[in-house]
């Protein structure tokens, strides 16, 4: 549970440390990769908390949403369509999703957490 949070953190430190600058014609793509990315991160989260976590289906769904959101941006670029922001779009709703599921998860955990401190 705390490596896809550890390397995130590790990535972001790396990021903000280097001096790579990423083309403008590439910003489609990174920008995907980076929501699909954090749509993965957070279902590995609520899994977590739903107790269904597993590793291979993290791993596998977090390469596979970033090569099908990028090979989305790919072809929308040869079409002439902006088909990322398709990809964006239902990334956004789904990450949206995850964090209200995870927030109530986390607020019914600490509810009967505090109703188990009552009754002791």
């Amino acid at each position: 549970m705390w490596l896809p949070i550890i390397g995130l953190i590790l990535g972001i430190f790396l990021g903000l440390l280097t001096e790579l600058r990423i083309p403008s014609e590439y910003s489609n793509y990174l920008s995907v990769a980076i929501l699909a990315a954090l749509d993965t991160l957070l279902g590995g989260i609520r899994a977590h908390l739903q107790n269904i976590y597993d590793e291979m289906v993290f791993v596998s769904g977090f390469f596979f949403n970033i090569i099908l959101a990028a090979s989305l941006a790919f072809l929308g670029v040869h079409l002439g369509v902006d088909l990322y922001l398709v990809a964006m779009f239902a990334f956004g709703v789904r990450l949206f999703q995850n964090i209200a599921v995870i927030r109530r998860l986390i607020l019914s955990k600490w509810s009967l957490s505090r109703e188990k401190l009552k009754k002791s």
